[in-house]
Parts: structure tokens; C-alpha cells; sequence
């Protein structure tokens, strides 16, 4: 049977900078798209593309579809963590204490409005077993940086407060191979293109 991938590629940067945006729908910056133009230069032998129907990963999905003539899905379930009253603010115009109590312990505080990180990571999670049993080939998803963390924390067997303690970058590529049934997922590399 041939070798199962899953890679996982976040968006690029963000006209706006860096602000707190969950379902928040805004485009790539110019820089942005560079870093999206660099993982469509990577060479790999994708076989399907699944994205996030914001259209900082959907843009780029359809592009990379197109181009390599790969079978594209979109999936609401994919977007970011929803940030509420938070959405579109800069990390400087949060309340301070609100914020330490984020960048702290994002498991147990959410934001307010927000959705909570048992149910985000609960919506993750039900789509990554989803493709531990179906995905075949060589998978690309275009996604955010929160989802990214919570599969690699599922795959690593990481606490949930140490959710930080992993950095995703805008334009990064993480891949993970799958096994067959019973092995567990290994994270090949996690990189920034």
C-alpha cells in the first residue's frame, strides 16, 4: 500500500496584521501571498487539496488546485478557533488581564463570546480521525495556525498546556505521516517554507 501523508500548510500573512481572527475573513497581505507562491514552488506530490473556506487558505487552495489539476474539498470545520468580542482586535487592544489569562492558560479561559477550547479542539479532532481512516495519498491541508497545534499536540500526545509552545508561521508546512491501522501518526517535520 502506498504511503500515506498528510501536510498541513497555514496561510500566509494577513493584511491587517497580527490580529486576533478565528472565522474574521480577511485577504493575504502581499507578503502573504509570497509565502503561499513559496509552497506552490515545494515540489510535493500532493494528491488532493482540503481547505478552510476563509479565503486566506481557500484563494491559495483553488490557485494550487487549478495549477496541478488536484481534487479540491472545502470544509467549514477547518477554520480557526472563533476568538468572539476578540475577533479583528490587535493583541494591544485586548484587556491586559483578559489577554494574560489567554497567552497563560488558553485551554480554561476563552474569550469572551468566544468559542471555548474544549469545543474547538473537539471540532479538530473529529476531522483529523476522519482522515486517519479515510485520506490515501499524499493530502494537503490549508489551514490556521490553532488547528495546526492541535494536531500536532494530538499526534506529539501533548498537553493541552502546551499548546504555545508551538510556534506555526505564516507560509509553515507541517507534514504527518499516517499509518495503517493500528500504527500511530508521526510528525515527519514542521517548517517554515
Amino acid at each position: 500500500m502506498p504511503e500515506r501523508l498528510v501536510d498541513l500548510l497555514r496561510h500566509g500573512a494577513v493584511e491587517g496584521g497580527i490580529r486576533f481572527r478565528g472565522c474574521r475573513d480577511d485577504p493575504l497581505s502581499s507578503e502573504g501571498q509570497r509565502q503561499m507562491e513559496r509552497a506552490m514552488q515545494d515540489g510535493s506530490d500532493w494528491s488532493a487539496v482540503v481547505a478552510s473556506p476563509l479565503r486566506r487558505c481557500l484563494e491559495f487552495a483553488n490557485r494550487l488546485s487549478r495549477a496541478r489539476d488536484l481534487p479540491l474539498s472545502i470544509d467549514f470545520a477547518w477554520r480557526e478557533r472563533e476568538f468572539g468580542d476578540w475577533e479583528g482586535q490587535a493583541p494591544e487592544q485586548i484587556p491586559a488581564d483578559e489577554l494574560t489569562r489567554f497567552w497563560t492558560d488558553p485551554t480554561r479561559f476563552t474569550p469572551p463570546n468566544g468559542e471555548s477550547y474544549d469545543d474547538f479542539r473537539r471540532r479538530i479532532l473529529t476531522l483529523w480521525k476522519t482522515c486517519l481512516t479515510t485520506r490515501e495519498g499524499h493530502t494537503l491541508i490549508v489551514t490556521h495556525g490553532g488547528v495546526i497545534r492541535i494536531i500536532i499536540a494530538e499526534v506529539l500526545q501533548m498537553s493541552p498546556e502546551a499548546l504555545l509552545r508551538i510556534e506555526v508561521p505564516f507560509g509553515s508546512l507541517t507534514r504527518i505521516r499516517l499509518p495503517d491501522p493500528p500504527g500511530v501518526p508521526t510528525l515527519v517535520f514542521h517548517r517554515e517554507i
